[in-house]
């Protein structure tokens, strides 16, 4: 009734005899069931037709030597580049200092929820960041659903993490741009820094992560730390 449509056209939708709801349709429900803007998107895109979706099943994950050398030339931020199911595909020195010596870390996913360190990295944050990882490969299986890879992924994830089971099984998307997050390294202590996303144009699907620690603080002293050690170990 909110959204203007007929309960027997709603229960098509539902259960799926109805497949090309309009624009106007979406907008419609969404704004009856309170939908934020990343529910909201990701609504159009389950109702999207699949040939529209830009990225195909087995695209490969390959990444040019000009993107391998932007990230290295990252000195003293650390940098590393995902594809939609947050692989780590390539990540500079300093990123590696940050996490790359955990289990898992080949895959951000995986690291939240299938490491028990993980807890330990994220002392305050684990939850939010389990959350934040969960809403986000939601909204991801909604842009990829054709993806094996990416629905093994959920399978692997449901089999052993009971807190990733309850949190898929809320359905809350949320796609991930910019997060400030606290860490607790074993050589450096606790850092506080925040992490921007941008789309690669050149790889889509693919993500460049930034993060930075405020200037002048403890944090930035502790990066800094973490690169001199990983210069000093190479």
């Amino acid at each position: 009734m909110l959204a203007g449509v007929s309960t027997d056209y709603y229960t098509r939708l539902e259960q799926g005899r109805e497949r090309h709801p309009s624009d106007q349709v979406l907008d419609a429900l969404a704004e009856a069931l309170l939908l934020d803007p990343d529910a909201t998107d990701h609504l159009h895109e389950l109702a999207r037709a699949r040939r529209s979706r830009h990225n195909r099943v087995g695209q490969a994950d390959q990444l040019s030597s000009h993107l391998l050398q932007l990230v290295d030339r990252w000195e003293h931020t650390p940098a590393f580049i995902v594809n939609r199911r947050w692989d780590v595909l390539a990540r500079n020195t300093l990123s590696a200092a940050v996490c790359g010596w955990l289990e898992n870390s080949d895959n951000m996913m995986r690291l939240v929820f299938l490491n028990p360190a993980a807890q330990e990295f994220f002392p305050a944050d684990w939850e939010r960041e389990a959350y934040a990882y969960a809403a986000h490969l939601r909204a991801m299986v909604g842009a990829g659903g054709d993806d094996p890879f990416l629905l093994e992924l959920v399978e692997e994830l449901s089999r052993g993490s009971a807190t990733f089971r309850q949190l898929w099984a809320r359905h809350d998307v949320h796609v991930r741009t910019h997060e400030s997050i606290r860490l607790h390294h074993h050589d450096v202590g606790d850092l506080a820094l925040h992490f921007e996303g941008f789309a690669i144009n050149s790889a889509p699907g693919h993500v460049l992560v930034v993060g930075q620690a405020e200037p002048g603080s403890p944090s930035a002293d502790g990066l800094a730390k973490l690169g001199w050690l990983a210069v000093s170990n190479r």
